[in-house]
């Protein structure tokens, strides 16, 4: 009975104080980065266990934010994340649908590249140098896929759109204006946390959650369209980077 009393309390809070809100958002985000951060240099030069640490920081940050939608009472669904048996008909507009968003999202990633290019002068392509572990290595290839669809695909939908977007707009920006900002600061961090991509990957992955944020919105917060799409995009990024060697 105490601990019901503690975790509806704690539910209340994280429900109706914005500080307890920001507090939840900042947990979420720090935790990941002092992971990763207390871990990366264990991995010393092996890229390979430096993308298992941001694979864990992923799971860290899935775990912190499934446990704040039970606290509050609330289900996956409210972020857009439904399960169950979906029609042949349904499947194939989620199918088309994710494929426009692909395309769309990787305009998006294209015009960051080409801003940052037209700034610096020189066309710029962001740094993959932390995948250099795939090249000529088909069996690697294939795990890091696998690992990618779960953790990245998954996790970073489930993170820099369905988490943030709704956290940001639960702080009194669930307006059509407050929505534009909350759209912008999930893309902004989103684009941060691909620091290691260099300043290019930075504003190009930005750009393209800018685009992502704005479609989650527009197909009412349909996420496994959006998941779709970035396993898509995650594919082509991986396979032209173990293709690149050859």
């Amino acid at each position: 009975m105490k601990a019901n009393n503690i975790r509806y309390k704690i539910g209340s809070q994280l429900r109706a104080n914005r500080i307890v809100k920001i507090s939840e958002i900042l947990l979420v985000l720090i935790s990941a980065y002092a992971l990763i951060k207390v871990l990366t240099p264990y991995a010393g030069d092996n890229q390979l266990m430096k993308y298992g640490i941001v694979w864990c920081a992923n799971i860290l940050m899935i775990g912190l934010i499934w446990l704040g939608i039970r606290l509050r009472g609330q289900k996956l669904r409210d972020f857009g994340l439904t399960f169950g048996r979906v029609s042949f008909k349904e499947s194939f507009r989620i199918f088309l649908l994710s494929l426009l968003v692909c395309i769309l999202g990787l305009a998006g990633y294209m015009l960051g590249t080409l801003i940052m290019a037209n700034i610096s002068g020189i066309p710029e392509s962001a740094d993959m140098s932390v995948y250099e572990y795939l090249h000529n290595n088909i069996f690697m290839l294939i795990f890091t896929l696998i690992g990618v669809y779960f953790i990245s695909s998954f996790g970073e939908e489930v993170v820099y759109r369905a988490f943030l977007i709704n956290r940001i707009s639960e702080l009194g920006l669930d307006t059509k204006y407050g929505k534009m900002v909350t759209v912008l600061l999930s893309a902004v961090i989103f684009g941060l946390v691909h620091y290691e991509w260099g300043p290019t990957g930075i504003v190009s992955t930005g750009f393209m959650g800018l685009v992502m944020g704005i479609l989650y919105l527009k197909l009412k917060k349909k996420l496994w369209i959006l998941v779709l799409a970035h396993a898509y995009m995650d594919t082509i990024l991986l396979v032209q980077v173990y293709l690149s060697s050859k």
